[in-house]
């Protein structure tokens, strides 16, 4: 038996389906809830990339509501999975990683899911220890176990399938690992996103034609990134790294905007539903300001990925660097799009309508007119980075936040 933290299972059941997208089904979850016994929570991370940001954090935040009612995480490490590469959402298909860049990314993820996770409660598995044992039998069953018809009822192989665009073979096989790791790992829940409800349900039918009691299914979704629209991405430069420096992360919080807020409370934050209700009323009714109620997010996120100290820090930094600089509480934002090569100061004056041409631009930077992100800028041939956000200024009240996406 484990401790649930004397929750009723109609309380338990509001914090596992809080910003939960769907679950297949609630009537097995409710009968495993009520059964008493500990649960294996799943839920796999394809070490694609060194870094985590708070988009996968939408699921660390689901395993940790699960451990605090006293279940047990099995974080699973695609390093087997990861050298396929997922086909989902993809239009072509994906480079496999080599086995270094894999092992190198996991190495991350194990340092840093614990920001969030509690150690004692949760086993890091990698699913190379069972796929990287099947023998050419054992692929061929399982090969078996799905028709090329229903494969092709994937939205992501449908539209290259009509769009003649290549399927390898090997990616066919991606849904049927996922699944299978949830055969070896006896899973009672898996969690994730979505766009991966394909691949969690097949875990269900593998486990099913075991004699293998089914994992229940829960889908989260996918969380906007800071431009409120695209899903958050590192390609798409609209993150914020769980690992980047608290003022980065207070501050890219801050600027995004108060519809985008509450959905990020109601997908990361551990504040209950009803006291983020009432801080939706004080902003409706007009005594709750939306700054404060970002700040209380933005202090929330840095102090779980660092401390209280840093986010005290990061709150005290800002007030410094920029209310003391008089910024408006209205700032109008340019989105351009990211690129690797660095942007002209002149020319990003321009873009943003702050000058009316390059030459303008200089011209003010001379006149020592132009701040960059509260710093003045005095070079004309002052190159910047298409990436991230760039606050800029031009004489006493014309501003611009400059957003690369």
């Amino acid at each position: 038996m484990r401790n649930n933290g004397n929750k009723s299972l109609a309380e338990q059941l509001a914090l596992i389906m809080r910003g939960c997208e769907g679950v297949v089904s609630q009537e097995e979850l409710e009968k495993k809830l009520a059964g008493g016994r500990l649960l294996k929570i799943k839920a796999g991370f394809d070490p694609t990339a060194p870094d985590l940001h708070l988009g996968h954090t939408v699921l660390l935040q689901k395993l940790r509501q699960f451990q605090q009612l006293g279940h047990e995480v099995h974080f699973l490490i695609g390093d087997f999975t990861a050298m396929i590469g997922d086909p989902t959402g993809k239009s072509d298909t994906r480079p496999p990683l080599t086995r270094d860049d894999v092992v190198r990314n996991a190495e991350t993820y194990k340092a840093q899911v614990f920001k969030m996770l509690d150690p004692a409660k949760t086993k890091v598995v990698f699913n190379s220890a069972w796929l990287g044992q099947l023998s050419s039998y054992d692929m061929i069953r399982l090969a078996s176990e799905l028709t090329v018809a229903r494969m092709l009822e994937r939205d992501d192989f449908k539209k290259r399938f009509h769009g003649n665009k290549p399927i390898s073979i090997h990616e066919f096989f991606y849904p049927l690992f996922q699944g299978y790791d949830s055969v070896a790992m006896q899973a009672d829940v898996e969690i994730g996103g979505t766009d991966q409800l394909f691949n969690l349900l097949m875990g269900r039918e593998l486990q099913r034609s075991r004699g293998l009691e089914p994992q229940v299914v829960l889908t989260t979704p996918l969380l906007e990134g800071l431009d409120g629209v695209n899903k958050m991405s590192k390609s798409l430069g609209n993150y914020i790294g769980i690992t980047e420096p608290p003022e980065q992360i207070f501050g890219k919080t801050l600027s995004i905007s108060d519809e985008l807020m509450f959905r990020w409370y109601e997908l990361l934050s551990d504040l209950p539903i009803e006291e983020i209700a009432t801080l939706r009323k004080g902003m409706a009714e007009g005594w709750l300001h939306p700054k404060a109620v970002k700040v209380r997010l933005a202090k929330e996120l840095v102090a779980r990925f660092h401390d209280q100290e840093a986010a005290d820090a990061a709150e005290k930094h800002f007030e410094q660097v920029f209310k003391q600089r008089e910024l408006p509480d209205e700032i109008p934002e340019k989105i351009l799009p990211a690129q690797a090569d660095a942007v002209a100061l002149p020319w990003l004056l321009k873009e943003a309508g702050l000058v009316d041409s390059t030459s303008d631009g200089r011209r003010m930077i001379q006149q020592n007119a132009v701040t960059v992100n509260g710093e003045k800028a005095a070079d004309v041939n002052l190159q910047l980075l298409a990436s991230g956000e760039v606050l800029l200024k031009v004489g006493k009240r014309r501003f611009c936040k400059v957003i690369f996406a």
